[in-house]
């Protein structure tokens, strides 16, 4: 017998198997699409799709956003229109409205600056191009200066406050004479007094605001 012969018998008789072979499930009562069991089933029955998810089932007990009373800061003096939680509020919310101010206000310079600077050739496009560059220069500059002067004074005023144990305009001043002179440091003696002054004076004012408003 050939090789050949031997292959088609081969495949004849497992043919035969095949057509003698059962494949049909026991237990089940239909056999059409509708009814046939999905993924969805099988997982549906082992796990609980809102136990999985970590804020299943906590409704309206999420208060870690509100700001209550009792967690304000509790040193003597801190209570003013403005509330805070401590030296953490205060570093990145004045941090942060010091620099968009600084921002906005370098901004306005800038826009002045461009809007009135003479060109060899008077055209808008080049009027536009002139203004859009001076805003950017003096509003990151003006902005990055006041972002970094309030860190600087958050950060040295709540040590102060911490090391009294109160908060009151004297620290307040103080903090901010310290932050003066140390933007100034590298630039002399005179220009040192000058900022210390200038920021003492708005930091004293900024506290007197906060706390009769």
């Amino acid at each position: 017998m050939s090789s050949f012969d031997s292959r088609q018998q081969a495949a004849s008789s497992s043919s035969d198997i095949l057509r003698a072979a059962d494949f049909s499930t026991s237990g089940t009562t239909s056999s059409s699409p509708e009814h046939a069991p999905t993924a969805n089933d099988l997982l549906m029955a082992a796990y609980d799709p809102a136990k999985l998810h970590p804020l299943a089932g906590l409704g309206d007990k999420l208060d870690y956003l509100l700001l209550d009373d009792d967690k304000t800061n509790d040193l003597p003096g801190a209570g003013t229109a403005i509330p805070s939680r401590g030296w953490s509020d205060d570093l990145c919310y004045g941090t942060g409205t010091m620099y968009l101010s600084g921002l906005a206000l370098g901004g306005l310079w800038g826009l002045r600056e461009g809007a009135r600077r003479p060109l060899a050739v008077s055209n808008t496009r080049l009027r536009i191009n002139s203004v859009l560059n001076s805003v950017t220069r003096r509003g990151t500059f003006i902005g990055n200066s006041a972002g970094v002067m309030a860190l600087v004074y958050n950060a040295i005023n709540s040590s102060i406050d911490a090391a009294r144990g109160k908060h009151d305009t004297l620290g307040s001043m103080t903090a901010g004479a310290v932050t003066g002179a140390l933007f100034k440091s590298t630039a002399g003696v005179k220009p040192m007094i000058v900022a210390a002054t200038v920021v003492s004076g708005m930091a004293g004012v900024w506290s007197v605001v906060k706390k009769s408003v």
